[in-house]
């Protein structure tokens, strides 16, 4: 891949955390694959990594000042956020985070930021807590929602006495990740003229006009595909249950609750050249119709609830005897023996590959920001990846998936 960082020029912005020695590391990475480097330093980073430093990595001036009365003579921080082919920020701290996704500009790296238009790559890098907590969970998704691409962070020991996902994304997978970026910024655009399908998040099953049955689904592997599909080229279709994200730019959304509503609108989005199932329908539904009055008490102890099977979506689309998508993709979401459960389900349901995953509570992937994923062919092959954030998984699925396609 090293051809996609020829004789381009990277700004890199470099956030206030004790990983920001990595971006040392980064800066040479990067040179080594022909790329040059333009270093931006935040106050933070300062306390961590020196200017000279960058400077002598990158064999030009690092820039550190908003007020810079050279630079600023000729608008500098205009001149940063438009002569570059790309903009990386490692490491993306929680607060660089937040204040991107505010759009503020009180310095040099957050002005730039927000006077680019160029692609964007983040490294996010922070205590497992703060990756964890609900506002930095809020700004990841404002900042994909922008269009921002995201690269780790990956799970491990901290420069504190904690464990989890938080530390920076390593050099080099910051770099690959750049250059598929830039790859499909150039064109490499596999899905260019092929319809894709999607489906994401839970299904609710009412009870009653208050009460429904679902699952711990947030949606987020889901609108990560799609999102993928799109940066690929593709005409997607996202057929999506009730979640609390952002709409995934350049993907025609379509937002259903129930899983008889979701096959319907599957039905109404074929024909395509690709159906990724990754939404987690509800497999039963209350028998009795949820009518517009709550159900009350009444001292007796709970009322039956006879349940009924939902449509297997999957299969549906899988079995169609005309008009079946070419590539049928479904998700298997186990909590023990993964890949024999996954493997029975692929003969089952009749689909042609089967994305499986670890749901158990103590994987932290149904709601999490991360997934450890096992592909399972027809003829029963296993390929497992590591750990890696949903938006890296949902990039790698669909490039499995076009060479699948096309192979």
């Amino acid at each position: 891949m090293t051809e996609t960082l020829a004789q381009r020029r990277v700004l890199l912005v470099i956030g206030g955390g004790i990983a920001a020695y990595k971006a040392l590391d980064l800066i040479r990475r990067l040179r080594e694959r022909g790329a040059s480097v333009c270093p931006v330093l935040t106050a933070g980073a300062q306390e961590f990594v020196t200017p000279l430093a960058a400077a002598a990595l990158a064999g030009e001036r690092a820039h550190t000042d908003l007020f810079d009365r050279a630079s600023e003579a000729e608008i500098g921080h205009i001149k940063l956020a438009r002569q570059a082919d790309a903009v990386v920020v490692a490491p993306a701290t929680a607060n660089l985070m937040a204040r991107m996704a505010g759009g503020h500009a009180a310095d040099l790296a957050t002005t730039v930021l927000l006077a680019t238009t160029l692609p964007i790559l983040i490294a996010p890098a922070m205590n497992v807590q703060m990756w964890a907590h609900p506002a930095t969970r809020r700004n990841r998704a404002v900042l994909e929602g922008d269009g921002v691409r995201i690269v780790g962070p990956n799970a491990g020991r901290m420069a504190e006495p904690e464990s989890g996902p938080g530390r920076m994304a390593e050099p080099n997978e910051i770099a690959d990740a750049l250059e598929r970026m830039l790859g499909q910024q150039a064109g490499d655009r596999p899905l260019a003229g092929r319809r894709v399908l999607v489906t994401s998040g839970p299904t609710h099953e009412p009870i009653d006009p208050v009460r429904y049955i679902a699952n711990r689904s947030s949606g987020r592997q889901g609108h990560a595909i799609a999102a993928a599909a799109a940066a690929a080229g593709a005409a997607v279709t996202l057929v999506s249950g009730p979640v609390a994200l952002p709409d995934p730019p350049g993907v025609a959304v379509v937002r259903v609750e129930t899983a008889r509503q979701m096959l319907e609108a599957v039905e109404a989005a074929l024909p395509a050249d690709i159906a990724v199932f990754a939404a987690a329908v509800a497999d039963w539904r209350p028998e009795q119709e949820a009518g517009s009055k709550k159900i009350k008490k009444d001292g007796t102890g709970p009322a039956p609830m006879p349940l009924v099977e939902n449509p297997d979506i999957l299969a549906t689309i899988a079995r169609l005897p005309v008009g079946r998508p070419p590539l049928v993709v479904g998700f298997a979401a186990e909590t023990d023996t993964v890949v024999e459960h996954a493997r029975a389900k692929i003969a089952r349901k009749g689909c042609d590959l089967i994305v499986a995953n670890d749901v158990s509570a103590e994987g932290g992937v149904m709601g999490g920001t991360d997934n450890t994923v096992h592909l399972i062919r027809r003829d029963g092959a296993v390929e497992t990846w590591p750990r890696l954030g949903k938006e890296e998984v949902a990039r790698r699925l669909v490039a499995h998936v076009a060479g699948l396609l096309t192979g």
